[in-house]
């Protein structure tokens, strides 16, 4: 009994984990421009991550250490690439969707001042 309920658990992770994954692809495809798909498609794939490689350890408890590493690994990371990114993409002038109205990059810059 307990081990059907491990593997409901784990399962259940790495179901969650996939439709991570799907919303992240859904964001590259939806969202305008490369900022927000940025946005979309690293927030996602971390919790998609998360819940994968989780869902792999409670399976598995022996990759349970490493599946943590590679949580944390993720943790750090992840979001510091995108940053990296996204700020590259700024300092090579790609255009923003029309939507968007306020640029706080320019505005820390700038001391302040908002385009």
């Amino acid at each position: 009994m307990s081990q059907l309920i491990h593997q409901a658990i784990s399962y259940s992770l790495m179901g969650i984990g996939a439709f991570f994954y799907f919303l992240a692809g859904l964001g590259l495809v939806r969202m305008p421009d490369l900022y927000t798909r940025l946005q979309a498609s690293t927030k996602a794939t971390t919790l998609g991550t998360f819940s994968l490689v989780l869902g792999v350890g409670i399976l598995n408890p022996a990759f349970l250490g490493k599946s943590l590493l590679v949580i944390l690994f993720v943790a750090l990371t992840n979001p510091v690439a995108s940053s990296v990114m996204m700020r590259a993409a700024y300092k090579c002038k790609l255009p923003t969707c029309k939507e968007t109205c306020v640029d706080e990059i320019s505005a820390t810059e700038n001391g302040g001042e908002s385009i």
